[in-house]
């Protein structure tokens, strides 16, 4: 079958330098221009997931979504299909519309550390995942106020609530705030952060608190985002997470037309979809 084949040592030779060369070339152009830090707010309907990847690789996924597969069809869209793990998983609070998803993700990916609220929940679902957790022995840390999470590369999240003063009764107003800084840009998500909770915060910290770019809390409910939370933290644009149609008419026409009055841009994943920033350290751009 193969007798008419000939072989050419020097085409052989000249092929393996060619993909030599070009990988060579490859690793030049990747080592000149580094990796932006990247920021995508998932679509995963009703609900919360945000996917932080620093520049060194290392991934940070706050929040998983509904328990409707969504957030593994979204991390499939971010994430290259060899790559099994994710480095921290948060759950800003015990919702089901924050964790439900969480198992899912613990199935397909290998997590090294978990960081959750104080909070606790009263479902099934968020029982199944302690157990999971625990069973898998991952790295488990509780959130408080002024915890730093270095992701390499100069990227920091930091833990702006719940302090250890506030109480855990209400999941919402324990939801884990994240201010995530690389140079001179930053981004913040809040969970379902009540008003009174943004109100904490910036009565708590000693420096202003600043962000280009805000995740709503609680889906842009009428709750969450007072227009004191808008103004101190002077956001170049804002998103709101939530599900087309969704039966609690979020966003909340309340909010849009406070961000209206204040003219900050708002971007929402049931219209948009996944919405995905890139940040160099000096300016953050929409993907």
């Amino acid at each position: 079958m193969f007798r008419n084949i000939r072989v050419r040592p020097r085409l052989c030779i000249l092929m393996i330098l060619t993909v030599i060369v070009l990988i060579q070339v490859v690793l030049v152009y990747r080592g000149a221009r580094p990796r932006p830090l990247e920021v995508s707010f998932l679509d995963v309907g009703q609900g919360d997931a945000v996917l932080i990847e620093a520049p060194n690789g290392n991934q940070l996924l706050y929040d998983a979504g509904p328990a409707s597969g969504a957030i593994l069809r979204r991390l499939s869209e971010e994430l290259p299909h060899f790559d099994r793990s994710i480095d921290m998983l948060v759950f800003s609070h015990p919702d089901l519309d924050h964790i439900g998803g969480a198992l899912d993700v613990l199935d397909r990916y290998r997590v090294d550390v978990i960081l959750e609220s104080p909070a606790s929940g009263a479902s099934e679902a968020f029982d199944l995942l302690q157990t999971r957790v625990a069973a898998a022995s991952i790295d488990h840390l509780v959130a408080r106020t002024g915890m730093h999470i270095d992701l390499g590369s100069g990227v920091v999240a930091t833990v702006l609530s719940p302090s250890a003063s506030w109480s855990t009764e209400d999941t919402n107003a324990s939801s884990i705030t994240l201010r995530v800084t690389y140079g001179s840009t930053s981004f913040l998500v809040s969970g379902d952060l009540s008003r009174q909770g943004e109100y904490r915060i910036l009565d708590e910290q000693e420096a202003r608190v600043r962000a280009q770019v805000v995740k709503l809390g609680h889906h842009g409910s009428k709750t969450s985002t007072s227009a004191r939370w808008l103004e101190e933290l002077d956001p170049d644009v804002v998103v709101v997470s939530a599900g087309l149609g969704n039966r609690y008419g979020h966003p909340d026409q309340e909010v849009l037309t406070l961000l209206e009055r204040l003219h900050i841009p708002v971007a929402r994943t049931d219209r948009e979809g996944t919405i995905r920033f890139q940040s160099d350290g000096q300016a953050i751009v929409r993907k």
